[in-house]
């Protein structure tokens, strides 16, 4: 009978691993299997990735294209129709969209004029484009600049 206790792998399911290096009686001491000398029989030898034996590399022949502006600001994009599902007469802020998953957190927020809003908003945010500013105030409600830091 099988169980937990003396559960055993099949009889030459398992072989013994090589041990490299270990003396001529094993079949594979002195130079363990790599032959002699050449880059392949030293430690931390392998082809890496890019190498073309000698040939300049393609990612070195190729020129250099562009730039990344380190200045640059990412913000979240929160548009009017967005904004549009939420209850009439409500307090917008970054914080806020961020926590009703409209917006990212730790980026700052930007409203565009995409869709249409009916309801008042208060709106408090880092950016808002001037057509999205001009539906919000046409539709009753309000653009409030944040405090500057």
């Amino acid at each position: 009978m099988i169980n937990l206790g003396n559960l055993s792998p099949n009889k030459g399911a398992n072989r013994q691993r090589k041990r490299l290096g270990r003396g001529p009686g094993t079949g594979h001491g002195k130079t363990a299997g790599r032959g002699h000398k050449g880059f392949k029989s030293r430690s931390g030898s392998g082809i890496k990735p890019g190498f073309e034996g000698g040939q300049m590399p393609l990612q070195r022949r190729l020129p250099k294209r562009g730039f990344t502006n380190i200045n640059t600001v990412k913000f979240s994009i929160v548009t009017l129709s967005h904004l549009d599902s939420l209850e009439e007469g409500a307090e917008v802020s970054s914080a806020s969209l961020v926590e009703m998953g409209l917006a990212r957190k730790g980026f700052p927020v930007k409203i565009l004029a995409n869709g249409e809003i009916s309801k008042a908003v208060t709106v408090t945010v880092d950016k808002v484009s001037a057509g999205a500013k001009a539906k919000i105030e046409a539709a009753g409600g309000k653009v409030v600049e944040p405090e500057s830091k």
